[in-house]
Protein backbone atom coordinates (compact mmCIF):
# COMPACT_ATOMS: atom_id res chain seq x y z
CA UNK A 1 0.00 0.00 0.00
CA UNK A 2 1.36 3.60 -1.11
CA UNK A 3 0.12 7.01 -0.05
CA UNK A 4 1.46 9.67 -2.42
CA UNK A 5 1.01 13.18 -1.12
CA UNK A 6 0.71 15.98 -2.96
CA UNK A 7 2.27 19.09 -1.79
CA UNK A 8 2.33 22.51 -3.14
CA UNK A 9 0.62 26.05 -2.41
CA UNK A 10 -1.48 29.03 -3.26
CA UNK A 11 -1.81 32.56 -3.05
CA UNK A 12 -5.31 32.07 -2.07
CA UNK A 13 -4.29 30.57 0.94
CA UNK A 14 -3.05 34.26 2.31
CA UNK A 15 -6.18 35.58 1.65
CA UNK A 16 -7.41 36.87 5.18
CA UNK A 17 -10.07 34.61 6.92
CA UNK A 18 -9.70 32.11 4.88
CA UNK A 19 -7.43 28.99 6.19
CA UNK A 20 -6.45 28.26 9.89
CA UNK A 21 -3.36 26.52 8.28
CA UNK A 22 -1.16 29.56 9.58
CA UNK A 23 -0.90 32.36 11.83
CA UNK A 24 0.77 34.22 9.36
CA UNK A 25 1.39 34.87 6.00
CA UNK A 26 5.15 34.48 7.01
CA UNK A 27 4.98 31.06 8.30
CA UNK A 28 2.35 29.50 6.27
CA UNK A 29 4.65 28.45 3.29
CA UNK A 30 6.24 26.19 5.32
CA UNK A 31 2.95 23.84 6.70
CA UNK A 32 2.96 21.84 3.34
CA UNK A 33 7.27 21.46 3.86
CA UNK A 34 6.94 20.46 6.99
CA UNK A 35 3.83 17.95 6.69
CA UNK A 36 6.08 15.99 4.48
CA UNK A 37 8.29 15.99 6.59
CA UNK A 38 6.02 14.65 9.06
CA UNK A 39 4.79 11.99 7.25
CA UNK A 40 8.08 10.63 5.81
CA UNK A 41 10.38 11.60 9.23
CA UNK A 42 7.63 11.92 11.89
CA UNK A 43 8.34 15.68 13.20
CA UNK A 44 9.88 18.67 10.68
CA UNK A 45 13.87 18.31 9.69
CA UNK A 46 14.20 21.53 7.93
CA UNK A 47 10.92 23.09 8.05
CA UNK A 48 11.29 26.31 10.44
CA UNK A 49 8.00 25.54 12.54
CA UNK A 50 5.93 23.15 13.98
CA UNK A 51 1.90 22.80 12.36
CA UNK A 52 0.29 22.93 15.40
CA UNK A 53 -2.42 25.76 16.59
CA UNK A 54 -2.02 27.66 19.37
CA UNK A 55 -5.52 25.78 20.86
CA UNK A 56 -3.13 22.85 20.60
CA UNK A 57 -5.00 20.85 17.20
CA UNK A 58 -1.82 19.28 15.46
CA UNK A 59 -1.84 18.68 11.61
CA UNK A 60 -3.62 16.12 9.93
CA UNK A 61 0.08 14.89 9.11
CA UNK A 62 0.20 14.40 13.03
CA UNK A 63 -2.19 11.82 12.58
CA UNK A 64 -1.26 10.00 9.17
CA UNK A 65 2.14 9.19 10.47
CA UNK A 66 0.71 7.95 13.54
CA UNK A 67 -1.41 5.83 11.18
CA UNK A 68 1.90 4.72 9.55
CA UNK A 69 3.76 3.30 12.75
CA UNK A 70 1.23 1.14 13.84
CA UNK A 71 -0.26 -0.17 10.32
CA UNK A 72 2.50 0.33 7.89
CA UNK A 73 2.37 1.53 4.12
CA UNK A 74 4.52 3.53 1.90
CA UNK A 75 4.56 7.24 1.57
CA UNK A 76 5.99 8.87 -1.30
CA UNK A 77 5.96 13.19 -1.66
CA UNK A 78 5.26 15.11 -4.90
CA UNK A 79 6.20 18.72 -5.14
CA UNK A 80 3.01 20.08 -6.92
CA UNK A 81 4.22 23.83 -6.53
CA UNK A 82 5.60 23.94 -2.98
CA UNK A 83 6.65 27.64 -2.25
CA UNK A 84 9.31 26.36 0.39
CA UNK A 85 11.64 24.04 0.31
CA UNK A 86 11.10 20.43 2.14
CA UNK A 87 13.54 17.98 3.37
CA UNK A 88 11.15 14.91 2.58
CA UNK A 89 12.49 13.31 -0.67
CA UNK A 90 10.21 14.39 -3.40
CA UNK A 91 8.77 13.83 -7.15
CA UNK A 92 9.33 17.26 -8.54
CA UNK A 93 6.46 17.93 -11.30
CA UNK A 94 7.73 20.73 -12.13
CA UNK A 95 4.64 22.92 -10.54
CA UNK A 96 4.93 26.34 -9.75
CA UNK A 97 2.92 28.12 -6.71
CA UNK A 98 -1.03 28.89 -7.88
CA UNK A 99 -1.60 32.46 -7.98
CA UNK A 100 -4.69 33.77 -6.27
CA UNK A 101 -7.69 32.61 -7.48
CA UNK A 102 -8.99 36.87 -7.68
CA UNK A 103 -6.33 37.25 -10.75
CA UNK A 104 -7.15 36.32 -14.40
CA UNK A 105 -5.25 32.80 -14.37
CA UNK A 106 -4.32 30.98 -11.18
CA UNK A 107 -2.59 28.25 -12.48
CA UNK A 108 -0.79 28.88 -16.27
CA UNK A 109 0.41 25.71 -16.32
CA UNK A 110 -2.37 23.44 -15.31
CA UNK A 111 -2.07 21.29 -18.58
CA UNK A 112 1.60 20.84 -18.36
CA UNK A 113 1.01 19.64 -14.33
CA UNK A 114 -1.77 17.44 -15.65
CA UNK A 115 0.12 15.52 -17.96
CA UNK A 116 3.38 14.83 -16.25
CA UNK A 117 1.35 14.02 -13.30
CA UNK A 118 -0.69 11.53 -14.96
CA UNK A 119 2.71 9.90 -17.18
CA UNK A 120 3.96 9.67 -13.38
CA UNK A 121 0.41 7.83 -11.77
CA UNK A 122 0.71 5.29 -15.18
CA UNK A 123 3.91 4.15 -13.78
CA UNK A 124 3.08 3.58 -10.51
CA UNK A 125 4.24 -0.47 -9.43
CA UNK A 126 1.95 -0.47 -6.77
CA UNK A 127 -1.47 -2.19 -7.22
CA UNK A 128 -3.68 0.50 -4.55
CA UNK A 129 -2.53 3.76 -3.91
CA UNK A 130 -4.50 6.30 -1.88
CA UNK A 131 -3.77 9.97 -2.61
CA UNK A 132 -3.88 12.77 -0.41
CA UNK A 133 -2.72 16.79 -0.45
CA UNK A 134 -1.57 19.55 1.24
CA UNK A 135 -2.46 23.38 0.14
CA UNK A 136 -3.43 25.71 2.60
CA UNK A 137 -6.31 27.47 0.57
CA UNK A 138 -7.62 24.38 -0.58
CA UNK A 139 -11.07 23.84 -0.15
CA UNK A 140 -11.27 27.52 -1.49
CA UNK A 141 -10.02 26.61 -4.60
CA UNK A 142 -11.84 23.53 -4.45
CA UNK A 143 -14.93 25.29 -4.23
CA UNK A 144 -13.79 27.63 -7.52
CA UNK A 145 -13.04 24.56 -9.55
CA UNK A 146 -16.23 22.98 -8.63
CA UNK A 147 -18.46 26.19 -9.46
CA UNK A 148 -16.69 26.33 -12.57
CA UNK A 149 -17.44 23.21 -13.99
CA UNK A 150 -21.44 23.69 -13.09
CA UNK A 151 -21.24 21.08 -10.03
CA UNK A 152 -21.20 23.09 -7.07
CA UNK A 153 -20.30 21.15 -3.78
CA UNK A 154 -20.23 22.13 -0.19
CA UNK A 155 -16.56 22.48 1.31
CA UNK A 156 -15.77 22.06 4.59
CA UNK A 157 -12.88 23.92 6.30
CA UNK A 158 -10.20 23.76 8.94
CA UNK A 159 -11.87 26.38 11.12
CA UNK A 160 -14.47 25.61 13.55
CA UNK A 161 -16.56 28.60 12.05
CA UNK A 162 -16.63 28.04 8.32
CA UNK A 163 -16.04 31.18 6.04
CA UNK A 164 -18.36 29.94 3.29
CA UNK A 165 -19.87 33.67 2.52
CA UNK A 166 -15.82 34.58 2.59
CA UNK A 167 -15.03 31.85 0.25
CA UNK A 168 -17.82 32.31 -2.09
CA UNK A 169 -16.84 36.24 -2.28
CA UNK A 170 -13.47 35.15 -3.30
CA UNK A 171 -14.42 32.49 -6.05
CA UNK A 172 -17.41 35.11 -7.72
CA UNK A 173 -14.37 38.20 -8.24
CA UNK A 174 -12.25 34.92 -9.12
CA UNK A 175 -14.49 34.09 -11.86
CA UNK A 176 -15.10 37.62 -13.30
CA UNK A 177 -11.57 38.15 -13.34
CA UNK A 178 -11.13 34.93 -15.66
CA UNK A 179 -14.27 36.50 -17.72
CA UNK A 180 -16.08 32.93 -16.51
CA UNK A 181 -19.72 32.48 -15.09
CA UNK A 182 -20.60 29.29 -12.99
CA UNK A 183 -20.51 26.23 -15.07
CA UNK A 184 -18.27 27.73 -18.57
CA UNK A 185 -15.57 24.88 -17.92
CA UNK A 186 -18.61 22.19 -17.93
CA UNK A 187 -16.65 19.45 -19.81
CA UNK A 188 -12.96 21.06 -19.66
CA UNK A 189 -11.52 20.79 -15.98
CA UNK A 190 -7.92 21.97 -16.97
CA UNK A 191 -9.66 25.26 -17.84
CA UNK A 192 -11.46 25.42 -14.76
CA UNK A 193 -8.04 24.82 -12.71
CA UNK A 194 -6.26 27.21 -15.00
CA UNK A 195 -8.66 29.81 -13.93
CA UNK A 196 -9.96 29.30 -10.22
CA UNK A 197 -7.72 26.59 -8.77
CA UNK A 198 -4.34 25.34 -7.49
CA UNK A 199 -1.24 23.18 -8.75
CA UNK A 200 -2.25 20.56 -5.95
CA UNK A 201 -5.51 19.47 -8.11
CA UNK A 202 -3.84 18.86 -11.76
CA UNK A 203 -1.34 17.07 -9.84
CA UNK A 204 -4.00 14.35 -8.10
CA UNK A 205 -6.21 14.68 -10.78
CA UNK A 206 -3.19 13.92 -12.68
CA UNK A 207 -1.82 11.32 -10.78
CA UNK A 208 -5.60 9.24 -10.23
CA UNK A 209 -6.17 8.71 -14.19
CA UNK A 210 -2.28 7.77 -15.19
CA UNK A 211 -3.18 4.94 -11.79
CA UNK A 212 -6.82 4.27 -13.29
CA UNK A 213 -5.24 3.64 -16.40
CA UNK A 214 -3.23 1.50 -15.84
CA UNK A 215 -5.74 -0.64 -13.48
CA UNK A 216 -4.73 0.88 -9.98
CA UNK A 217 -7.07 0.93 -7.22
CA UNK A 218 -7.23 4.47 -6.66
CA UNK A 219 -8.35 5.98 -3.48
CA UNK A 220 -8.60 9.39 -2.87
CA UNK A 221 -7.78 10.59 0.41
CA UNK A 222 -9.05 13.06 1.84
CA UNK A 223 -12.11 15.44 2.29
CA UNK A 224 -14.06 18.38 -0.02
CA UNK A 225 -11.01 19.12 -1.89
CA UNK A 226 -10.72 15.53 -3.00
CA UNK A 227 -14.41 15.71 -3.87
CA UNK A 228 -13.51 18.41 -6.28
CA UNK A 229 -10.60 16.29 -7.72
CA UNK A 230 -13.32 13.80 -8.29
CA UNK A 231 -15.52 16.37 -10.16
CA UNK A 232 -12.31 17.52 -12.24
CA UNK A 233 -11.90 13.56 -13.55
CA UNK A 234 -15.54 13.18 -14.29
CA UNK A 235 -15.67 16.28 -16.47
CA UNK A 236 -12.16 15.11 -18.12
CA UNK A 237 -13.86 11.66 -19.03
CA UNK A 238 -12.16 9.44 -16.72
CA UNK A 239 -14.99 6.94 -15.89
CA UNK A 240 -13.43 4.27 -14.26
CA UNK A 241 -14.29 2.98 -10.66
CA UNK A 242 -12.90 5.72 -7.97
CA UNK A 243 -12.80 6.01 -4.10
CA UNK A 244 -13.05 8.52 -1.70
CA UNK A 245 -11.87 7.84 2.13
CA UNK A 246 -12.67 10.65 4.50
CA UNK A 247 -13.12 11.68 8.86
CA UNK A 248 -16.35 11.55 10.44
CA UNK A 249 -15.31 15.28 10.81
CA UNK A 250 -15.96 16.00 7.14
CA UNK A 251 -18.70 13.81 6.89
CA UNK A 252 -20.21 15.41 10.30
CA UNK A 253 -19.89 19.01 8.83
CA UNK A 254 -23.12 20.56 7.76
CA UNK A 255 -22.17 22.39 5.07
CA UNK A 256 -21.01 19.26 3.36
CA UNK A 257 -22.92 16.54 1.87
CA UNK A 258 -20.99 13.27 0.82
CA UNK A 259 -23.82 11.22 -0.23
CA UNK A 260 -25.00 13.49 -2.98
CA UNK A 261 -21.40 13.87 -4.36
CA UNK A 262 -20.97 10.15 -4.01
CA UNK A 263 -23.97 10.22 -6.16
CA UNK A 264 -23.20 13.06 -8.47
CA UNK A 265 -19.41 12.34 -9.47
CA UNK A 266 -19.93 8.36 -8.74
CA UNK A 267 -17.64 7.75 -6.17
CA UNK A 268 -17.59 4.81 -3.31
CA UNK A 269 -17.65 7.40 -0.02
CA UNK A 270 -16.08 5.30 3.39
CA UNK A 271 -16.31 7.18 6.38
CA UNK A 272 -14.12 6.47 9.34
CA UNK A 273 -14.49 7.59 12.57
CA UNK A 274 -11.53 7.32 15.07
CA UNK A 275 -13.59 8.06 18.10
CA UNK A 276 -11.17 11.01 19.20
CA UNK A 277 -13.69 11.59 22.10
CA UNK A 278 -12.22 8.49 24.06
CA UNK A 279 -8.68 10.45 24.38
CA UNK A 280 -8.84 13.54 26.87
CA UNK A 281 -5.46 14.54 25.14
CA UNK A 282 -5.79 18.33 23.61
CA UNK A 283 -4.85 17.42 19.79
CA UNK A 284 -7.50 14.97 19.26
CA UNK A 285 -9.83 16.79 21.41
CA UNK A 286 -9.60 20.22 19.66
CA UNK A 287 -10.58 17.36 16.24
CA UNK A 288 -14.14 16.80 18.23
CA UNK A 289 -13.96 20.84 18.43
CA UNK A 290 -14.18 21.51 15.06
CA UNK A 291 -10.23 22.01 13.93
CA UNK A 292 -8.29 21.07 11.01
CA UNK A 293 -11.00 17.91 10.43
CA UNK A 294 -8.79 16.05 7.17
CA UNK A 295 -5.90 16.72 5.08
CA UNK A 296 -2.64 14.99 4.62
CA UNK A 297 -4.51 11.82 3.65
CA UNK A 298 -5.83 11.80 7.65
CA UNK A 299 -8.95 10.38 5.88
CA UNK A 300 -7.80 7.84 4.14
CA UNK A 301 -4.69 6.72 6.46
CA UNK A 302 -7.61 5.79 9.39
CA UNK A 303 -9.85 3.58 6.65
CA UNK A 304 -6.76 1.31 6.90
CA UNK A 305 -6.75 0.45 10.61
CA UNK A 306 -7.96 -2.94 11.24
CA UNK A 307 -10.80 -3.85 13.15
CA UNK A 308 -9.94 -3.25 17.32
CA UNK A 309 -7.11 -1.11 16.21
CA UNK A 310 -8.04 2.20 16.16
CA UNK A 311 -7.33 2.28 20.51
CA UNK A 312 -3.75 1.64 19.13
CA UNK A 313 -3.53 4.62 16.84
CA UNK A 314 -4.94 7.10 19.37
CA UNK A 315 -2.03 6.33 21.81
CA UNK A 316 0.27 6.55 19.05
CA UNK A 317 -1.17 10.02 18.65
CA UNK A 318 -0.23 11.11 21.58
CA UNK A 319 3.12 9.84 20.78
CA UNK A 320 3.69 11.92 17.61
CA UNK A 321 1.87 14.71 19.43
CA UNK A 322 4.93 14.55 22.28
CA UNK A 323 7.54 14.13 20.07
CA UNK A 324 5.83 17.35 17.72
CA UNK A 325 6.14 19.53 21.60
CA UNK A 326 2.33 19.39 21.88
CA UNK A 327 1.79 18.76 25.40
CA UNK A 328 -1.13 16.74 26.33
CA UNK A 329 -2.42 18.97 29.55
CA UNK A 330 -3.98 22.10 29.78
CA UNK A 331 -3.87 25.10 31.52
CA UNK A 332 -6.43 27.81 32.68
CA UNK A 333 -5.03 29.61 29.41
CA UNK A 334 -5.95 26.49 27.21
CA UNK A 335 -3.69 24.02 25.63
CA UNK A 336 -0.35 24.09 25.72
CA UNK A 337 1.50 23.88 22.83
CA UNK A 338 4.01 25.64 20.65
CA UNK A 339 3.26 29.12 19.24
CA UNK A 340 3.15 27.61 15.68
CA UNK A 341 -0.13 27.64 13.71
CA UNK A 342 -2.66 24.66 12.53
CA UNK A 343 -3.27 22.99 9.47
CA UNK A 344 -6.01 20.89 8.30
CA UNK A 345 -8.43 20.32 5.13
CA UNK A 346 -6.15 23.53 4.40
CA UNK A 347 -9.04 26.30 4.02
Amino acid sequence: MRVLLAAGSTETGLIDGLSAAGASAEVMGYTPPADAEILVYGRPTAAPVTPVSPTGCPTPAAITRAVREVVGFDATVLDAGLSESTAAPTIDLGADPGADVREAVAVPDAAGIYDRARQFGATLPDDRVLIGETIPGGTTTALGVATALGAPIGVSSSLPRNPLDRKRAVVETGLAASDLAPGDCAGDSLAAIRAVGDPVQAAVAGIAAGALEAGVDVTLAGGTQLVAVAAVLRHAGVDRPLRLATTSFVADDPSVDLEAAGDRFDLEVVVTDPAFERSEHVSMARYCAGEAKEGVAMGGALSLVPPGEMATVRRRIEAVCERLGVDGETTAEGPRSPDARGDGDAS
